[in-house]
């Protein structure tokens, strides 16, 4: 981490108004505490950080007219009347699996097969709306 841009945590205390403004309106901010070294942003700049982050399913046509997908990445299968069903009920899980993620951050971060998801938790938590996320998701015709 280069010294020269990192604030000490001391002078961000002392200056917690002025240090949010620069976060919101101009850049995140590189703060150093001891041997600890940490980044303050705006949610908008943290969902440009995660913008190459995007949702990859399976799509599956069931015989009875509905549609499944299956996240790649998420272990998240859903199934609805149509595509767009399916997609909106896909964004929900994914919303709330994030949040559980976040609540239990320590856990779900050092799990071997959950630590790969923290991108994807980011980018769902960083989102607008589901609108948003739902334009996040690509869907693929998967293979049986």
């Amino acid at each position: 981490m280069n010294d020269m841009l990192t604030i000490s945590s001391s002078d961000v205390r002392k200056d917690w108004s002025n240090v949010m403004d620069r976060v919101i309106r101009e850049k995140p901010v590189f703060i150093k505490r001891t041997r600890d070294n940490m980044m303050l942003s705006a949610t908008e700049t943290i969902w440009q950080l995660v913008s190459g982050v995007k949702f990859t399913a399976d799509m599956y046509a069931e015989a009875d007219g509905s549609v499944t997908l299956s996240a790649r990445d998420l272990d998240i299968v859903v199934n609805g009347a149509n595509e767009a069903a399916a997609r909106a009920a896909l964004v929900r899980d994914i919303v709330e699996y994030a949040e559980e993620y976040y609540q239990d951050f320590d856990r779900y971060s050092r799990a071997p097969n959950r630590r790969g998801h923290l991108p994807y938790v980011i980018k769902a938590l960083t989102a607008k709306s589901p609108e948003e996320l739902e334009g996040e998701v690509l869907c693929q015709t998967g293979e049986t």
